[in-house]
Parts: structure tokens; sequence; C-alpha cells
């Protein structure tokens, strides 16, 4: 909590709204490149501790973005790396960490890893991306990519992943709504979860007043 309010007292100070962590991956193995910015090799831990630094942003006005989601313990190869996990170890070890930070501190957005699970990209899977979060949590924060990933903008969408970061692809995306593969009604749930969440972020929605 105390580093997380030190960290939400640095974004006021440099005028920054959200904060890309924390970051609750679990540790698995000492060569993953991230294990210095993960907290533990037990979810329940990690997912407490993730909790209080997200309550500390947000006493401070500062969005947080929980990373990376999910699965997601190796930097070798990790545009194509392929987390095979059972249901059972999915729910209660690479999952749960989330899940306590959501239920506990409810985050303004999650950031998609971009490693495969059992064989889908995280983000292009409608069960990891809407059905577990957002109808089984009760979560309403958006998804957004992580930074050049390669997976595709229009499965994404169909998944109700929100926001793509970089490199989205406006082309392919009008393409797939002329041709029916991608509805408008897919595009407006996450368009209207990224309008509620810029309404919930402290300076972007003073600027709304203001405007």
């Amino acid at each position: 909590h105390e580093m997380g309010s030190a960290i939400g007292r640095e974004a006021q100070a440099n005028d920054v709204s959200v904060v890309l962590g924390p970051a609750v991956n679990i540790k698995r193995s000492p060569l993953c490149g991230r294990n210095f910015e993960y907290y533990s090799e037990d979810p329940y831990l990690a997912g407490i501790t993730a909790a209080y630094y997200i309550r500390a942003l947000q006493s401070k006005g500062i969005a947080a973005v929980l990373k990376h989601y999910t699965a997601n313990s190796t930097e070798f190869e990790r545009l194509k790396s392929n987390s095979r996990v059972s249901a059972r170890a999915l729910r209660e070890i690479y999952l749960k960490a989330f899940e306590i930070a959501v239920k506990e501190s409810d985050p303004c957005g999650m950031m998609s890893s971009y490693n495969h699970v059992n064989d889908k990209k995280v983000c292009e899977d409608y069960t990891l991306i809407t059905e577990i979060p957002h109808d089984e949590w009760g979560w309403n924060g958006i998804f957004m990519t992580d930074w050049w990933n390669d997976s595709k903008h229009t499965e994404e969408l169909k998944a109700g992943h929100d926001l793509k970061m970089s490199t989205g692809d406006i082309e392919g995306v009008t393409q797939a709504l002329d041709s029916g593969e991608l509805t408008r009604e897919q595009v407006y749930v996450c368009a209207e979860r990224v309008l509620k969440t810029l309404m919930k972020i402290g300076r972007i929605k003073n600027q709304f007043e203001k405007n």
C-alpha cells in the first residue's frame, strides 16, 4: 500500500493518470525476465498485494492496469509461447491472483498477455476475455493489449477485448463490419466500456466536465 501511494504521488506530480501495473503473474521459473515485478509463487499473496497497491493508487486519483492476463510466465518467444494449462490449474493458480485483485480493488483496466493459452491467443479468447472476468467476476473495466502484439484486431473485438495499443487495424475492422464478420453491437460493447472508463479516470474526467 505504501508503494502504491508513493507511485501515486509521483504520477500526480508528473501529470500521469494511468499506471500500467501492478503485475501479478506467477513466478514459475527463475529464468522469467519479468520476475522482478511479480510478487509471488502464491496467487493469494499476489492477488492481495496487488489489491492494496491498486487501492493506494486509486486513493491518489490514479487508475491502475492489472497485468499480464494470463498464464504468462516466460519472456522466451513471448509472442509465440503457448501455455498448456488444465482448467483447474488455470482457475486455482493463474487466474486466481487476477480474480482476487479485481474483486478486492476493481482496477480500471487489465492488460492482456502476448501468449496463447491452450493453443489460442489470450486476447482472442471469448471465455478468458468476456465470460470469466465480466460475466463471472462482475468486472466492468477495459482490456488493453500489450504493445505491438500480433493478434488479429477483429478477433479481439469479437472476444470482447476493448483497446488495441499501437497496432490497430482500422481497415481490417472496417472490412469485417462491411462483410458481417463483425457486428456493430460487438464494437459498441467495447466502445462503451472504453468511454465509461475514461469518465472514471480523475484528470480525464475533469477535462470532459470542463468541455
